[in-house]
């Protein structure tokens, strides 16, 4: 499964409530209609006061083909002006968010464990990675796939973890995206901590094992995060 993510910041003057108001009422039902589009979702943060983002857009698509077909050649930076629907689309996420801190990321989903019957509902923590200075991307995505991956998918209480690769990483804002799925809002600041801190327990476990492994691949200060709760709105899956 392929999907773009749309790191969204609200438009000034407007509050997070009104943000997600116009998200929900007058943008999203644009968004979801799209061609191609199997499953939308939007990921709201559940502090919002420390988010880094006011939210996530999820667009899936069944293969790179259709993605490319709605968005343009690299869906992460060139949308397809031919088609009208994207126009239009694009030329309303100026009424509610900030052009210029949006961020488009475009990737291959790949499931690493999945114990639920879908998202929606279900608490979540999406990292978005970069590499060290260094490394190669291809050297990145060993590390992260070999060593780290194991280690993250079992911290207690995930559900569910999926990275993201980038389908043009030479073009891409990140090296790739992890997701990690809980059921329970308290288990995910337990093992990974609060918005906009590290608070978890420094002795817990995977979690103890996975933090301290990302100081072997990740600039961690050039990773953003956010912590939200995926709203589903579409699934023809």
């Amino acid at each position: 499964m392929y999907k773009q993510i749309v790191l969204l910041t609200r438009a000034d003057g407007m509050s997070h409530e009104e943000f997600v108001e116009y998200w929900r009422e007058t943008h999203a039902p644009k968004a979801e209609a799209l061609p191609g589009v199997c499953k939308y979702s939007i990921v709201l943060p559940t502090d919002p006061a420390h988010a880094e983002f006011d939210g996530l857009a999820e667009l899936y698509f069944e293969d790179l083909e259709q993605l490319y077909g709605t968005f343009g050649s690299r869906g992460d930076h060139e949308p397809n002006f031919d088609r009208a629907e994207v126009v239009a689309v694009n030329e309303d996420v100026t009424n509610f968010a900030d052009p210029g801190a949006l961020t488009r990321f475009v990737g291959e989903e790949q499931l690493q464990r999945d114990d639920v019957d879908g998202t929606d509902g279900l608490y979540k923590h999406s990292a978005f990675l970069v590499r060290q200075d260094g490394m190669s991307h291809a050297e990145f995505v060993e590390y992260w796939q070999t060593n780290h991956t194991p280690i993250a998918r079992e911290i207690a209480g995930v559900v569910r973890y999926a990275t993201v690769l980038p389908a043009a990483p030479e073009h891409a804002a990140f090296d790739g995206v992890a997701e990690l799925y809980f059921e329970d809002l308290d288990a995910l600041h337990d093992a990974l901590g609060g918005e906009g801190s590290r608070d978890y327990d420094p002795e817990r476990g995977m979690a103890k094992r996975a933090r301290e492994d990302v100081d072997s691949f990740l600039a961690i200060d050039r990773r953003p995060r956010l912590i939200g709760r995926e709203h589903v709105r579409v699934d023809e899956g």
